[in-house]
């Protein structure tokens, strides 16, 4: 009899553990469901979306020339006094260089003194070249393919860089040739660059861009456009909560795409973590400077 309630005893307080394992297993599972099921919103950068300037541009390359150039050849033993030309700067009518002859060089406008020797064994070695140049504008001389003719006429403004500048000059096309060249299937443009601080020199290799059919149009990042197919479309965030919206595209410039509807001005579109969103679902903003 003592044995049987002992048997009734264990087999109670072993069913009771079970249970009570059973019941904590189920309890803490629910607790680490409910922990760990909801993700927690993804981070996204947004980018407003405003107004931009988009273009269409032609580049090319060029030698820049002064606007006005003139070269004198002096003889070494003709000339009075020490001669003073290396970056020397002189007015329309200064004496550039005093001669023995009493016929002094006058500088027949504005403009930097420079100057070479005639190489060794060249005939007239005891002359010196003295060149002004006129380098408030730079004169570039570009030719551009036939099938641009439509786009190109005077008045475009005009973007010129080189690798030795860390800037860009301002221009404008001066002039277009009134034929095409048939053997090169080109036509012939001047281009003007303001040069009142006198970096561009004389032969230097310059980039020309020309720009063309500019307009202003509601602008968005380049990153924030996602293409499939033929459809393109962005996230817009609204309260914390993304929409998706299907736009239609136009020119790109500076990283920008132009959008011609889809969007309204001050919408915020996503820029940085589109691959991490969904529509419908929210997300948490981040500043730029905190990515």
């Amino acid at each position: 009899m003592k044995k049987s309630n002992k048997i009734k005893a264990f087999l109670i307080i072993f069913f009771i553990v079970i249970f009570s394992v059973i019941t904590a297993r189920h309890f803490i599972g629910l607790h680490f469901k409910k922990k760990f099921s909801v993700r927690p919103a993804p981070a996204v950068i947004v980018s407003s979306v405003e107004k931009s300037l988009f273009y269409k541009s032609i580049e090319t390359f060029g030698t820049a020339l002064a606007q006005n150039s003139k070269i004198y050849r002096v003889k070494k033993d003709n000339i009075l006094g020490n001669l003073k030309i290396e970056n020397r700067f002189v007015r329309k009518g200064e004496i550039i260089v005093a001669l023995k002859n009493q016929e002094n060089i006058i500088a027949e406008f504005n403009g930097k003194l420079g100057k070479r020797e005639i190489a060794q064994g060249v005939l007239g070695t005891d002359s010196l070249i003295i060149t002004l140049d006129d380098l408030k504008k730079i004169v570039i001389d570009i030719k551009v393919p036939e099938n641009y003719v439509g786009a190109l006429k005077t008045g475009l403004k005009v973007e010129v860089s080189n690798s030795a500048f860390k800037k860009v000059f301002n221009g404008k096309v001066d002039s277009v040739s009134s034929r095409i060249d048939p053997s090169t299937r080109s036509i012939l443009a001047r281009i003007i660059v303001k040069n009142s601080n006198f970096e561009i020199i004389p032969g230097q290799l310059m980039t020309v861009k020309i720009i063309y059919d500019e307009i202003e149009q509601l602008g968005v990042p380049e990153s924030a456009v996602t293409i499939q197919g033929d459809t393109s479309f962005v996230y817009i965030v609204k309260d914390n909560v993304v929409k998706k919206k299907i736009i239609e595209t136009g020119k790109r410039n500076f990283g920008k795409v132009s959008v011609l509807s889809g969007v309204n001005k001050g919408d915020q579109v996503i820029s940085e973590g589109i691959t991490k969103v969904r529509d419908k679902a929210k997300v948490k903003i981040l500043k730029p400077n905190n990515k």
